[in-house]
């Protein structure tokens, strides 16, 4: 067992937060219902595999090569060839996170009992989880449809024993790990390597994570807001409930809420205290209506990932009661690639007025206070660098966020002539959130010095809790030091509110 709790699969019932208790170590096992689908899709596709219709992916080549009929005594080396060929990945490998959680999705779909495979095969899967075997699964290679073919290739080898696999710290063998784990290899029936390999998995595993983290970045960036808010000694006019309700945008109403919530009882609300300015600049004053913006956009994409967790990507899929066997194109990722890349910007934009409200802190034209909120203005440079950071990693975001799925590039001789290159726009997205929450932190460390430097008081209730909290870590900046150790420590911090 690699976690403590335990989260049964049923193809029907994952949640985002779910998957990411899989992929920080939660124990997985199956549901106890999931076994009688299975069998009953794997008995009908046995069937069919022995008649005399050619059926995709069963008894056939794959791609271009579907006209090739495969004659019975090479069905199970056909499942085995497509992994062989298809693990074409190269580049680092996916982290151990992404890579559970991209094992419980494809066992997910796979408990759907629309694939057709053996529940043995299901069961080897959720034993590899369990056991902590982790395929080596490199970063390059998908174009996101059909699916991730090539990373889920893979992810599908240490099954049958082949391929390369992190064990107990090691990279090894996977035929070594599954023998110091006493496991054996399995056996692909009709239809098995295809159904390992054929989904979206290996970019929702990636996107899935960083959504996760990006709804919690959102969360924080409330508090580091309603903080530069006092920093700023900004009007609190723009977060009137009044003037959100008459737009109406939910993520709007949220956020505005939100960061008068963590500044009940500031200063800032007090009759007798009059803003810095009648207007702030819009960094400030237009705060919930963009970070409401990529509020709604997250919450849309959420939506999106929460219906493809429990979804059957797989091609062609198996429907035993109906008699039937259909080809289609579940498998392609352009949902989620849509998904990841409008999630993408709305970060991005999140690091950007972030980014913005740094600025106004440091610019004594903006805020009335020393420049670079520094002690000594000439022997000292304060916080001048910090932006410089910031704005290299904005710089990269907005690079970043460029979508992928309006970059298609067929192949397969003209077969698979439109892709998603989903799983291009889940790393981007991921490698955008950590860049934002690192600006955030940035704006968090540089609101504290400026308040200090202002002498606020009182802070909300929220935004003192926050303040007190990063003053643990970074005292008030008196002197020049070191600014790249006061960011590492703001990113801490952040990762604790």
């Amino acid at each position: 067992m690699v976690g403590e709790s335990l989260i049964k699969l049923d193809g029907s019932s994952l949640t985002l937060d779910k998957a990411y208790e899989i992929a920080q170590g939660a124990s997985v096992g199956i549901s106890s219902d999931a076994k009688e689908r299975v069998d009953r899709a794997q008995k009908y596709v046995h069937k069919k595999a022995l008649e005399d219709q050619s059926i995709y992916g069963i008894n056939t080549g794959f791609g271009y090569l579907a006209k090739k009929r495969i004659s019975e005594d090479q069905l199970k080396a056909l499942q085995l060839n497509i992994l062989k060929s298809h693990a074409c990945g190269y580049g680092q490998p996916l982290s151990i996170p992404e890579t559970r959680l991209a094992m419980a999705l494809r066992l997910n779909v796979l408990l759907i009992g629309l694939t057709g495979v053996t529940y043995d095969l299901c069961q080897a899967l959720c034993d590899h989880l369990e056991r902590g075997i982790t395929p080596i699964i490199p970063e390059f290679g998908s174009v996101g449809a059909s699916g991730d073919l090539a990373p889920l290739a893979h992810l599908a080898l240490p099954l049958v024993g082949e391929g390369m696999v992190f064990y107990q710290g090691n990279a090894m063998e996977a035929s070594e790990a599954l023998k110091q784990a006493g496991l054996k290899p399995i056996v692909l029936q009709e239809k098995e390597g295809l159904g390992l390999i054929n989904g979206t998995q290996i970019m929702l595993a990636v996107g899935s994570l960083a959504l996760y983290e990006a709804r919690e970045l959102i969360r924080k960036s409330h508090k580091v807001t309603a903080l530069t808010f006092e920093a700023m000694k900004a009007s609190v006019d723009p977060l009137h409930p009044n003037l959100q309700s008459a737009r109406g945008h939910v993520g709007q109403m949220i956020v505005a809420h939100e960061i008068i919530k963590q500044l009940e009882g500031s200063y800032l609300t007090m009759e007798c205290v009059e803003p810095l300015r009648v207007q702030d600049s819009y960094s400030l004053r237009c705060a919930p209506q963009v970070h409401g913006a990529s509020l709604d956009v997250v919450n849309h994409a959420i939506q999106i990932i929460e219906t493809e967790l429990n979804g059957a990507t797989d091609n062609p899929l198996v429907f035993a009661d109906e008699d039937l066997i259909l080809s289609g194109g579940n498998f392609h990722g352009q949902p989620l690639a849509l998904a990841y890349d409008m999630a993408s910007m709305a970060l991005s934009e999140m690091g950007n007025i972030s980014d913005r409200r740094l600025e106004l802190m440091l610019n004594p034209h903006m805020s009335g206070l020393p420049a670079f909120l520094t002690p000594d203005e000439g022997l000292c440079s304060g916080y001048m660098a910090s932006q410089y950071l910031s704005a290299s990693l904005v710089h990269e975001c907005k690079h970043l966020a460029n979508p992928s799925c309006t970059d298609s590039i067929p192949g397969n001789v003209g077969i698979e002539d439109h892709v998603s290159m989903g799983l291009a726009s889940a790393r981007k997205f991921a490698k955008i959130t950590h860049h934002v929450s690192t600006i955030l932190s940035i704006e968090l460390c540089v609101a504290c010095q400026a308040i200090d430097m202002r002498e606020a008081a009182p802070l909300g209730k929220g935004t003192s809790l926050l303040y007190e909290l990063l003053r643990e870590y970074i005292p008030m900046l008196d002197d020049d030091r070191i600014i790249a150790e006061d960011v590492n420590k703001a990113v801490e911090v952040f990762e604790k509110i």
